[in-house]
């Protein structure tokens, strides 16, 4: 039977065809390695997304062709020959965008994309004379171990695992992208279900607040304790868009439930309420290798793992939300810029922060309210109480000038080296027998990490410490930054963290560390008109902290004021993934913890006080 001919406006373009078949093929072994190619290698399926779209409307074209000859001569089918026929493998897309449900072959998994529309030739009826129907797209979707915008140098440490519960701290995010439009949508969290039991009661949960660890004069040193909670689960998401082959911006937010209401209460509701752990921009040039970041982060004197970038930091695998004692890390406000040399092996970063100062006012007398505090002939004010929908109960220290901090970070072939400071800037104001005067200090600090591959990617030693004066806040135990002189202006304390760890990762499903952590701080004082000021006085009333109920009597059984000088932390324990698959992962964990506190010695001596806790945890991580 003769075919009739008929022209085709919208040719095929053979380039379009050899692109996307081209990414079936198997990667290369390098690929699973090398940040940077993989990285490339996403550019690449945005470009073969593009291409996708092109040749699906070629198709249409070519069906919209056939469709009118045949009914110019009033024919189907039936006239012979095979119909060409438009299918996908599963969760077709209209005009919009969705993940893909059916499975794509392994060497297209391998890809990171999901098997796209191909033609098919068979059948007896013919989809294509149907007028009425129309193409349907699938979205390309990626799966990569991160989504990493800066490229990185190989340093046998590497990305984070986001599996890992390191990884899960940082804020790592899922296994797959989701595409709307030109805009990438990655999802991050977990469902989380932790518990504790300790031999003190400290009514923090899963939260260690070494401050509030009781002496003998408190019964909740003699009582053990019991919690659990859902709080800390999770949820992430970034939105990220490729702006010109070398720039992108992306922005990303991460919350839990981990703050407390007036209303919530633990008998009834448990009805904890969502708090902002991170929202920042990013804008990322990888031709000029310069990383912009402004919002709230980590702070970049939080260790990293690799080069200095986002959702990289180093941080422990431990079930606790205060992480580690010693630890040095916070949250906060932020405006950073990174520059990296040599290949991505030389990194260095400036970062403009949200300042704050922890005053101790140990022997000042009564709190004046709104952050003034009694001095001899007048009164001190470190700063005020929240209003408008600040938290009325927090006083807000007065700040003068946001921190500055600086880092520089290595990455040879083996290792991860950093070394970093900070300058702090404490201010106040005194009142002195009628007499007004502003005060500013100027506080320090200086310190870095390494994380040494004993193993490569199997057993890794991680060491990390601060020292300074007045950074006492960036550490996990919150010592105090400052007490106040005698005239009124902040007197910086010293302080100094560290930490060391060992984590293992024996294989792919289970993960064990142990760690040590330690944070010390200084003393200030001084003595007048028969008082005691300043923190670790030595003439401070500590003659009641081993006598249980003088808390309540302090007048015949005496007071208990000791100020801390050091928190030290021993701590091991494992993770175990026991499901993991297409729909997630499912992990559970258990954890050994010791805590000693020291004090600084007062009159009665120096007391002594510890705490030992047993964490478990189970966790469902959707997107990974």
């Amino acid at each position: 039977m003769r075919i009739p001919s008929f022209s085709i406006t919208r040719p095929v373009r053979l380039s379009h065809v050899l692109m996307v078949c081209s990414v079936l093929a198997p990667l290369p072994a390098w690929a699973d390695e090398d940040p940077e190619s993989l990285d490339i290698m996403e550019r690449q399926m945005e470009q073969l997304q593009q291409q996708q779209m092109a040749l699906q409307k070629s198709l249409q074209a070519m069906r919209q062709q056939i469709i009118q000859h045949r009914a110019a001569m009033g024919g189907t089918a039936a006239h012979g020959g095979h119909a060409l026929e438009v299918t996908g493998s599963g969760g077709h897309v209209r005009g919009g965008w969705t993940p893909v449900e059916g499975r794509a072959p392994a060497s297209s998994q391998a890809a990171g994309i999901e098997p796209m529309a191909r033609p098919r030739i068979g059948g007896h009826s013919d989809p294509l004379s149907e007028p009425g129907d129309q193409p349907t797209y699938e979205s390309v979707v990626a799966h990569r171990e991160e989504d990493l915008i800066a490229h990185m140098a190989n340093n046998n440490v590497g990305p984070h695992n986001r599996e890992t519960v390191g990884a899960q701290s940082a804020g790592a995010l899922g296994s797959k992208v989701f595409h709307l439009g030109p805009v990438s949508i990655i999802l991050g969290g977990f469902f989380d279900a932790a518990a504790l039991v300790e031999n003190r009661q400290v009514s923090s949960g899963i939260f260690n607040y070494w401050n509030a660890i009781p002496f003998r004069d408190s019964s909740n040193f003699h009582t053990t304790n019991f919690n659990g909670d859902a709080r800390y689960s999770r949820f992430s998401l970034m939105a990220r868009g490729q702006l010109n082959p070398h720039l992108t911006v992306a922005g990303f937010v991460e919350t839990d439930f981990g703050a407390s209401a007036e209303t919530t209460n633990p008998y009834e509701s448990n009805s904890y309420v969502p708090r902002l752990r991170q929202v920042y921009l990013t804008l990322d040039d990888s031709h000029a290798n310069m990383h912009f970041l402004i919002g709230q982060a980590w702070t970049m004197l939080t260790p990293d793992r690799v080069g200095i970038v986002p959702r990289q930091e180093s941080l422990p695998e431990t079930i606790e939300s205060s992480i580690l004692a010693g630890q040095t890390w916070s949250r906060q406000w932020q405006v950073r810029i990174v520059k990296d040399f040599l290949q991505h092996r030389l990194w260095t970063g400036l970062s403009i922060e949200n300042p704050a100062t922890i005053y101790d006012t140990t022997g000042f007398g009564d709190d004046l309210g709104n952050g003034q505090y009694a001095l001899p002939g007048g009164y001190a004010k470190i700063g005020s109480d929240g209003v408008g929908l600040s938290s009325a109960t927090t006083n807000y220290s007065n700040e003068i000038a946001p921190d500055v901090i600086g880092k520089l970070a290595w990455d040879p072939r083996w290792g991860h080296y950093e070394a970093e400071g900070v300058v702090h800037f404490p201010h106040d104001r005194s009142v002195i027998n009628g007499v007004g005067e502003n005060h500013t200090a100027i506080g320090w600090g200086v310190g870095g990490s390494m994380i040494l591959p004993v193993i490569p990617h199997r057993l890794e030693v991680r060491l990390a410490g601060l020292t300074g004066r007045g950074i006492g806040r960036y550490g996990s135990v919150l010592l105090p930054d400052a007490t106040l002189r005698s005239n009124g202006a902040p007197d910086l304390l010293f302080s100094a963290q560290t930490t060391a760890g060992v984590i293992a990762h024996p294989n792919k499903v289970i993960d064990v560390y142990g760690y040590f952590g330690m944070q010390r701080s200084g003393r200030s004082y001084f003595d007048e008109n028969g008082h005691a000021y300043g923190y670790g006085n030595p003439n401070a009333d500590n003659t009641g902290c081993m006598t249980e109920g003088s808390d309540l009597n302090p007048t015949v059984l005496g007071s208990c004021t000791a100020n801390i000088r050091s928190v030290e932390e021993f701590t091991i324990g494992a993770w175990y993934r026991f499901i993991h698959g297409q729909y997630g992962t499912v992990q559970a964990g258990t954890q050994l913890a010791y805590s000693r506190v020291h004090t600084w010695g007062g009159m009665g001596g120096a007391p002594t006080t510890s705490l030992s806790e047993i964490f478990f945890d189970f966790r469902y991580l959707p997107f990974q």
